[in-house]
């Protein structure tokens, strides 16, 4: 055991946030602590830690055991160069180098005793300085930074010159390196890209300490974490197992619950009943009987209402009016930044009704793409069209289209100024916005709370196309749910950039890689990608140069814009084909199961006849085509498994 959390209770003016919490986290355990938004997640680690005192309860650190902390927003704070910040991390095997250089020096200038006594020394620091570590210090320090995606000319810039996400990504940095017992991340993949997060997953599974992490993203969480600490309604439990494995048990649990509750409510609704009928009747004898009822009812130990999963946030997107069948073409699109390229020669097709998801590293220009299509970001070269009747809605990840000194009433009237006052807080309070929350301003939101108000205008908008910029960010796990089910629902088209790959593995049809660039198109979602860019050695991908259209990667034969690929065309066609095979021979087994049954019932039914009981002849020839129809029943069953799976 390396922590031990004993009943903690924290209560905010009159809300309790924990009542009486408790867990352990083992040596080498990987542990999340999951819940909704406000559930005290970051509270608890702000407990864990010190810095925030608990009501009651006691926190327990394993003897001589030491522990590293990373906040949601870093307060770093130095005149350092990025590599210097992580340097002095090492700085005792940085001094520990110093004099080994120092003592190679001064033995070139040295005999005798004195040489051997330097040598001895020399030889003993260099022993210590190997075991630890010191010949690989400078490697792993700058492969913790490229794999955080710091570029090579990141390394000098000065930690005062980077904007918060870089200094949140250093200070990780920072952490990993100084390799405590036990890692206390919160949200460590807020400002990471979807390879930095995969290198992260990659380094905490395999790292000797144990990690504790506050997060939303459910992949990551799947991929690192065997236990799930879950804070709902106050109260923790905990879960063996990794997200996937809590929310399946979680579901159970709490239907069992509801299920008792309710149960329990209807047979205290049941024996009132039955007590004011008897008291009615105001008989001496029937009211005893009653007041023995009472007695027992006061003695039930009444089970608490299980916690309601926070779906009441509603989000319906329906587009009133429906888009032509090409809804947008991009042509021979390049965008540059000085002499910085973004991409070049890109030509993208997208049809009514895909879901199509953007990905690749950070800096590769993928909002930038979404900008040059809303008209607020010029492009290079190239031509950009949008098809008949299309209407954009557009969700901009740091919600310039809010008006900060707005209130959200004002936000909305504005905008949609037909709808009536009883309108416009009906959908305020759909998302989550009651009572005064209203004519709070716009700039005393939190990032979650302004993402939620973005949301509710997209929903009021007469939009087909809807255009997102990382629409999860900030919200809860259970916000992204409700956000996944209303774009599935969605009969329009989406184009929208995301790093939350449980997000995109939900809610894509196609996903492009912005990669070199340029864009690789696959027909499919998250999961589809992952398995056919490694087999696939370079996806296809359409350029145009000097006017003439050309293919680049694996497929030579064709000359389709990406979002076409033939490839992608034929591989859908076949497995599609292959899938339809499947269901006829499923179909045609459950016939035969089906007459198969009926014939050994119709046997059955002659063997039971008197007349044909006494003719053993008879029997024995039933008897025999019983037995065969029964093999081919079996291995009937056995076929109808396979296709099943």
């Amino acid at each position: 055991m390396i922590l031990s959390c004993q009943n903690l209770s924290k209560t905010f003016v009159d809300r309790p946030i924990l009542k009486q919490a408790s867990f352990q986290l083992e040596e080498h355990e990987k542990a999340a602590i999951v819940g909704v938004n406000g559930a005290g997640k970051t509270t608890l680690l702000k407990m864990i830690i010190g810095q925030l005192p608990a009501d009651e309860g006691l926190v327990t650190f394993a003897k001589d055991k030491t522990f590293g902390y990373l906040a949601q927003q870093s307060d770093l704070s130095s005149s350092n160069t990025i590599y210097e910040e992580l340097l002095s991390v090492k700085q005792d095997l940085v001094t520990m180098e110093q004099k080994l250089r120092d003592l190679e020096e001064s033995m070139k200038h040295c005999e005798g005793a004195q040489l051997e006594e330097i040598m001895d020394r020399y030889t003993r620091m260099t022993h210590d300085f190997e075991v630890r570590g010191g010949l690989l210090y400078k490697s792993e320090l700058i492969g913790v930074l490229k794999g955080l995606s710091f570029l090579d000319e990141d390394f000098d810039k000065q930690i005062s010159t980077l904007s918060g996400g870089q200094k949140t990504r250093v200070s990780l940095a920072k952490l990993l390196l100084q390799s405590p017992d036990l890692i206390i991340l919160d949200e460590p993949t807020n400002h990471l890209d979807i390879a930095s997060i995969s290198w992260l997953e990659t380094y905490l599974r395999s790292y000797k300490g144990a990690v504790l992490i506050v997060s939303h993203d459910r992949y990551f969480l799947d991929r690192v974490v065997t236990k799930v600490i879950a804070i709902e309604n106050g109260l923790v439990r905990s879960y063996a197992g990794n997200y996937s494995d809590y929310a399946a048990k979680a579901a159970m649990l709490r239907k069992a619950a509801v299920n008792a509750y309710l149960k329990q409510q209807e047979e205290i609704h049941h024996q009132q009943q039955v007590i004011d009928k008897l008291k009615s009747f105001n008989r001496e004898k029937s009211i005893k009987r009653a007041e023995s009822r009472e007695k027992m009812l006061d003695k039930m130990e009444l089970l608490e209402k299980p916690m309601e999963i926070r779906d009441d946030m509603h989000l319906k997107l329906t587009p009133q009016i429906i888009s032509g069948n090409d809804v947008l073409s991009i042509e021979d699109l390049s965008k540059h930044f000085g002499s910085l390229t973004l991409f070049e020669h890109v030509d993208i097709e997208i049809k009514r009704g895909e879901h199509v998801a953007i990905i690749g590293d950070n800096g590769t220009g993928k909002t930038t793409l979404l900008k040059i299509i809303n008209e607020l970001e010029a492009m290079d070269s190239g031509q950009i069209r949008l098809g008949s009747k299309v209407e954009i809605g557009y969700y901009d990840q740091e919600h310039h289209v809010l008006h900060s000194e707005k209130t959200l009433f004002d936000e909305i009237s504005d905008d949609y100024p037909t709808l009536t006052n009883t309108q416009i807080r009906n959908t305020l309070a759909a998302f989550l916005f009651t009572g005064d929350d209203v004519f709070k301003k716009i700039s005393e939101l939190s990032g979650g709370e302004r993402g939620r108000v973005s949301l509710a205008k997209l929903m009021l908008s007469n939009a087909n196309f809807l255009i997102l910029d990382e629409p999860t960010n900030h919200l809860d796990i259970t916000s992204k749910e409700i956000l996944e089910q209303a774009l599935n629902d969605y009969e329009g088209t989406v184009l929208y950039v995301s790093h939350d790959r449980y997000f995109v593995n939900q809610t894509a049809t196609r996903i492009l890689d912005l990669h070199n660039k340029q864009f690789y198109s696959f027909a499919g979602n998250y999961d589809y990608y992952l398995e056919k860019k490694d087999v696939v050695e370079q996806p296809t991908v359409i350029t145009q140069q000097n006017g003439q259209t050309a293919s680049t990667g694996s497929c030579t034969d064709t000359a389709e814009p990406a979002s076409d690929s033939k490839l992608s065309w034929q591989q859908q066609k076949e497995e599609q084909a292959l899938k339809r095979k499947k269901e006829n021979q499923l179909r045609k087994c459950e016939d035969d199961i089906a007459a198969l049954e009926d014939e050994i019932a119709q046997l059955n039914e002659q063997m039971a006849d008197p007349a044909i009981a006494t003719d053993v002849a008879k029997l024995q020839e039933l008897s025999k085509k019983q037995t065969v129809l029964q093999e081919t029943l079996e291995q009937r069953y056995e076929e109808w498994e396979e296709l099943s799976e």
